[in-house]
């Protein structure tokens, strides 16, 4: 399904940098395709204005003709406008584990951790710095979930690496519950992502004002605090799911 709605996107793409640059774009395909991506309103909104605008080629040539003299600015324009949807479809196509964590998020009673889970979805390919701290709420919304659930006390002004130690020990899984060595080093590395996390939002997210040599993290990097954010949720909240019923 989402490589079906790339090679779409591709060839919408194709039409119109061949208008651009001297060859042509069949007006009846360029109206039905556009018209299925404008329709759908997560892919529209990423779509490029002119592409939302220009309802036919012609109305695409009236548009980039007096804007760039010469055909490799064209193409360049295009491509740059194009490459937000294309960034956020092929991110997309390159989780598997997204419908995973997707469901373990849906048994919580928590629109906190949905939204947050959602919103770092939404944003690592587009938004790379608001994905950062949207994975962090995730982590943090999951570790107050298990801390109310468990009736466990804290501060709302606990930081991460705090309220994940309170929650892994009320669910043995903190190191220092475990003499098995494999265990220990196991869990001590996931201690280690969630405080590598927190690290990491304080570093790159949008959370805190930058300078002008202020890091900017790119989509690889948001993907990856997002995909690391979703498997220790799904853990920690499958963890709390199996101690629940047991």
């Amino acid at each position: 399904m989402r490589e079906d709605l790339i090679l779409k996107v591709e060839s919408l793409k194709n039409m119109l940098v061949s208008q651009a640059t001297g060859g042509a774009c069949d007006a009846t395909e360029y109206k039905n395709l556009r018209f299925e991506l404008v329709s759908d309103p997560r892919i529209s909104q990423k779509l490029p204005r002119f592409v939302r605008t220009c309802r036919n080629p012609g109305e695409f040539w009236g548009f980039i003709k007096p804007k760039f003299a010469h055909y490799h600015e064209r193409r360049e324009f295009i491509r740059q406008e194009f490459d937000p949807v294309l960034s956020m479809l092929e991110s997309e196509s390159r989780a598997p584990s997204d419908g995973n964590v997707s469901a373990a998020m849906q048994k919580v009673s928590s629109d906190y951790v949905t939204g947050a889970w959602q919103k770092a979805l939404d944003r690592r390919a587009t938004d790379p710095e608001g994905a950062i701290t949207a994975a962090r709420t995730l982590l943090e919304s999951v570790s107050k979930h298990i801390l109310d659930e468990t009736g466990t006390s804290y501060k709302d002004s606990e930081d991460l690496p705090k309220l994940y130690s309170l929650g892994a020990l009320q669910l043995n899984l903190s190191p220092s519950q475990h003499t098995e060595q494999v265990f220990k080093q196991i869990l001590g590395s996931c201690q280690s992502v969630v405080e590598g996390l927190g690290a990491l939002r304080n570093r790159l997210s949008d959370a805190h004002g930058k300078g002008k040599t202020g890091a900017r993290p790119a989509p690889r990097h948001a993907e990856l605090a997002v995909d690391l954010a979703g498997t220790m949720a799904m853990f920690l909240l499958e963890t709390w799911e199996a101690r629940r019923k047991s």
